[in-house]
């Protein structure tokens, strides 16, 4: 070989590549590229023989196609929606992912968020910091008690498994929606299975996302389905923005409809300055404010999981550049 492999990180992870290196210094040289988007990428991933991209852009078919030498493209994390793996298809290209550094992160972040509004714990610390109300329990009333509600869960793979066993350790009813596992997981975890997603949103307590976003699941949630869910329930997102329509939660939190929400993903990510959901969240007087709760897509982080989602995606990397195996391929 006339010189080692080159592995390119477009955006995100910079310098120090520790956990890269420990991995690939061996047979590549890494280099990461501190992109924030797409077109800061010209001429400096051609000659790449891997790819890791994260998230600060989308890696479209323009990108891939100008890819003379590659053998893989991972994204260390779980969703790849940002990935044209078509594109990458068409060209013999496998895309790979880490489906599973975070899910223990993002089911007690899922956990712990509809707690916090469920409890009335999030309305409570809202109002009074701003000394609005009395120092009692009224204003967040009703609150009823959470052993035996419902609590609803679409899409119930590994990170929506997990949550299943925390929510039944709070002594929740646990029912979940996913066409597309085999029977039997019901079983397995204990918890009940919904045939329809309707029923599940109408009988469900508190609502929370894990599903990835793809083309049937961009929009499953908007204003058609969060009417669906009753009166006084709460709604949790931290699978991936597009999935659920945010501009519907908010109109639901403003209308009473919806008690609480806490959303971890947005559609577009960092939102602009004039966002709207921005505005309910930072504005006191907005009917929805103290109501939401608004994290900036951080369910999955943890300082192991961050040295996990990067050794476990430089393995990826490194099982093409050997010509072995690959675990996780989503195209």
């Amino acid at each position: 070989m006339d010189r080692p492999f080159r592995v390119v990180i477009t955006d995100l992870i910079v310098e120090p590549l520790n956990y890269e290196r420990q991995v690939l210094g061996d047979v590549a040289e890494v280099v990461a590229l501190d992109a924030l988007s797409e077109k800061e990428l010209v001429g400096r991933i051609e000659d790449a023989d891997a790819v890791m991209v994260y998230h600060y852009f989308r890696f479209t078919k323009e990108s891939i196609d100008r890819l003379e030498r590659c053998k893989v493209i991972v994204r260390p994390g779980v969703g790849y929606d940002g990935i044209d793996i078509a594109a990458a298809r068409e060209r013999g290209i496998p895309v790979c992912n880490v489906p599973d550094y975070g899910t223990e992160e993002v089911a007690d972040s899922a956990i712990g968020m509809a707690i916090c509004l469920a409890r009335g714990t999030h309305l409570l610390n809202s109002r009074l910091k701003r000394g609005i109300g009395a120092w009692n329990v009224d204003q967040a009333l009703p609150i009823p008690r959470l052993r035996g509600r419902r609590f609803g869960i679409i899409g119930c793979g590994r990170i929506g498994s997990a949550v299943a066993l925390r929510a039944k350790s709070f002594g929740f009813d646990v029912a979940f929606y996913d066409p597309y596992l085999k029977d039997g997981v019901d079983k397995a975890l204990g918890i009940a299975r919904e045939s329809s997603l309707e029923r599940l949103l109408a009988t469900s307590h508190i609502v929370s996302l894990h599903c990835p976003l793809t083309h049937e699941t961009r929009g499953l949630i908007g204003e058609r389905e969060i009417a669906k869910m009753s009166k006084g329930s709460y709604l949790v997102n931290t699978s991936r923005g597009g999935v659920v329509s945010t501009m519907a939660v908010i109109a639901a939190l403003t209308n009473d409809h919806l008690a609480g929400a806490a959303i971890d993903v947005l559609e577009k990510e960092p939102p602009e300055p004039d966002s709207p959901v921005l505005k309910a969240w930072r504005d006191p007087t907005h009917p929805a404010h103290d109501r939401l709760l608004l994290n900036p897509h951080t369910a999955f982080y943890c300082d192991e999981g961050c040295e996990e989602f990067r050794t476990k995606g430089a393995w990826e990397v490194l099982r093409a550049l050997r010509g072995e195996p690959l675990r996780n391929v989503v195209n």
